[in-house]
């Protein structure tokens, strides 16, 4: 307690002592560090009267150089279309299980009805989030863990384990079954009014607590609110069958149908035997942390009894070897990573040094990706397929491809290549089966998981 203490005292003394304004003095050696000579007076003028800084720095040396040709790729068909949400963990989860279904049934195409996913995901995250104000309600309103939850009680963000707990709990239906909505391509307004809601609720019951109700009350009380929930949601996407039937024409010009199927019969016919957070493992590259650990956000999830987001921790090397071996064993991958950085959208390539904005500046950016993360300059933003990768003559890796979720007029005819060095520096981690990992990565995975907090840097 007393060492404490003595480091608050301590850093307050240091900062009274070495804080500064900024004087004239230090505005003029400041002003006089801009030096107008002709380069510069000549940057000036096109940023001035320009204001796209990134298409300035474009690396003119690298393009050409990067091609969408790849020596392994899984056999992917058809590319699918987010609109205006933040469902890519969604698409991406579904997007791997596609091409067995297409072989499956002896189809062109196929997607699922991502509405259906939707409508029982964020019905279920609102439970959760009611459930977690509960159970926090004898903390104070700016307790950190409480005040993270009203920032944001539900949105369409997730990664892989959310799919699985959803589908698991509620199934899957194809596309044609219960088909996209206005506001499920453009879920803004709803999520905007459903989180109204549920603060109001969350606020509630904390009120409900405190005035000293029963247990019973309260939860009489979450289900009337969820009941709201439920009828906001049903009006903007429609209500998710109970059962369905599927007619479908195959590949021969057959036309064939699934009678009376329920979502959960056709999510057990057309999902893996194996599919499960025990055999399926998320992989990430954080080195923030120690490597070969296995890491649990806790509450990352979105229904009540389903699992966290658990990852284990590795080092690039260890997971591009899992990676290639899975791509030419004919098995897509879940994958997220910072996909904004160093991204040119219009031949859909990334590159570490796609932009140089350092010689267009003269200032310096560059950070290690531990600095990028904890600085909170990088993180994942986005979840595609991973589906290709191309190598060298001793088969290490040069670049690989993204099945992207963009519609096939983004990027190149909806894929992205990125080269193995942008990898390195922003691919963050993708789900593979575990018999694709070394002995060392599945080992680490009977460690018991380090627990980290909701507001950790990496949810």
């Amino acid at each position: 307690m007393k060492r404490k203490i003595f480091t608050a005292l301590f850093t307050t003394f240091c900062v009274g002592l070495f804080a500064q304004t900024v004087t004239e003095k230090d505005l003029q050696e400041i002003q006089a560090g801009f030096k107008k000579d002709a380069s510069t007076r000549a940057i000036q003028n096109i940023l001035t009267n320009d204001k796209n800084i990134r298409e300035n720095a474009l690396n003119r040396e690298l393009q050409g150089k990067i091609d969408h040709y790849f020596k392994y790729r899984v056999n992917v068909k058809g590319i699918t279309n987010q609109q205006s949400s933040g469902r890519c963990w969604m698409f991406t989860s579904m997007n791997v299980l596609r091409p067995e279904i297409m072989k499956k049934y002896n189809l062109n195409d196929f997607d699922f009805s991502h509405n259906f996913t939707y409508f029982w995901d964020i019905f279920e995250k609102s439970n959760l989030f009611l459930e977690n104000i509960l159970a926090t309600a004898g903390k104070e309103m700016t307790d950190r863990e409480v005040s993270e939850y009203f920032k944001s009680p539900v949105n369409d963000g997730g990664v892989w384990n959310l799919y699985y707990n959803v589908a698991q709990k509620y199934g899957v239906v194809p596309q044609e079954v219960m088909p996209e909505t206005a506001h499920s391509n453009n879920t803004s307004q709803m999520t905007g009014l459903i989180n109204e809601k549920l603060r109001l609720g969350g606020y509630t019951l904390r009120e409900m607590a405190a005035a000293g109700k029963s247990p019973k009350e309260l939860q009489t009380a979450k289900k009337e609110i969820l009941k709201d929930v439920y009828r906001i949601l049903a009006l903007c996407l429609g209500e998710p069958p109970h059962e369905f039937t599927w007619r479908f024409k195959d590949k021969d010009g057959n036309v064939k149908e699934l009678v009376n199927y329920t979502p959960k019969q056709f999510y057990k016919e057309i999902t893996p035997a194996d599919y499960s957070p025990d055999n399926y493992i998320m992989i990430m590259n954080d080195p923030t942390r120690e490597y070969y650990k296995v890491y649990e956000i806790q509450n990352y999830r979105n229904t009540l009894e389903g699992v966290n987001w658990i990852y284990l921790n590795l080092p690039n090397e260890a997971i591009k070897k899992a990676a290639l071996a899975s791509i030419k064993n004919n098995e897509a991958m879940y994958a997220s990573c910072d996909v904004g950085k160093q991204f040119q959208r219009e031949t859909g390539i990334l590159d570490p040094k796609m932009y140089d904005y350092e010689s267009l500046l003269g200032v310096k950016l560059h950070m290690d990706k531990k600095a990028r993360i904890l600085t909170r300059q990088s993180g994942s933003s986005h979840a595609m397929t991973l589906v290709g990768c191309d190598t060298d003559s001793n088969d290490r890796p040069l670049k690989w491809e993204f099945e992207n979720s963009w519609g096939s007029n983004s990027g190149h005819k909806g894929y992205l290549t990125f080269t193995d060095d942008w990898f390195d520096e922003y691919m963050f981690r993708l789900v593979v089966h575990k018999k694709y990992l070394d002995d060392k990565a599945k080992a680490s995975l009977k460690t018991k998981p380090v627990q980290l907090p909701v507001w950790d840097y990496m949810y």
